[in-house]
C-alpha cells in the first residue's frame, strides 16, 4: 500500500476547528506542534517578523491524502495571506514501533 504524509501549516486560531473536521472525517491520527516562522506573510508587529502557526502531520493511505488536504483547506481558510500551506509527500516506508514491523495494506490500527 502506498502512503503519503500530509503536512499542513495553519493559523493557530483555526486549529480546533481543523481538528474537529479531521475527527469527523475519521482520520485515525494526527500530530500537532506549535511552530514559528514567516513566508509570504510577515508579522510586522514582532521584532523578528515571525508568526505563530500550528503544524499538522498526518500519515495516510495515498488514496486519502487529497481528501484530507481539501478538508484542511476548507476548514482553515479565512482568505488571508497568513492562512498557511499544505504539502503532500510520498512515504517510502512506514514502520509501527510497537510491533517493529512495516505497515502494509491489512494494518487497520
Amino acid at each position: 500500500m502506498e502512503y503519503r504524509k500530509v503536512t499542513a501549516i495553519i493559523l493557530d486560531e483555526r486549529l480546533e476547528d481543523v481538528e474537529k473536521a479531521l475527527i469527523k472525517m475519521r482520520v485515525p491520527g494526527v500530530s500537532v506542534s506549535q511552530v514559528r516562522g514567516y513566508g509570504k506573510y510577515h508579522n510586522f508587529y514582532e521584532k523578528d517578523m515571525m508568526c505563530r502557526h500550528a503544524r499538522l502531520e498526518i500519515f495516510c493511505p495515498a488514496s486519502e491524502a487529497e481528501a484530507i488536504a481539501q478538508c484542511i483547506i476548507d476548514t482553515a481558510h479565512v482568505g488571508m495571506s497568513s492562512d498557511g500551506m499544505i504539502a503532500i509527500l510520498p512515504v517510502e516506508k512506514l514502520y509501527r514501533i510497537r510491533t517493529s514491523s512495516e505497515l502494509c495494506a491489512d494494518d487497520a490500527d
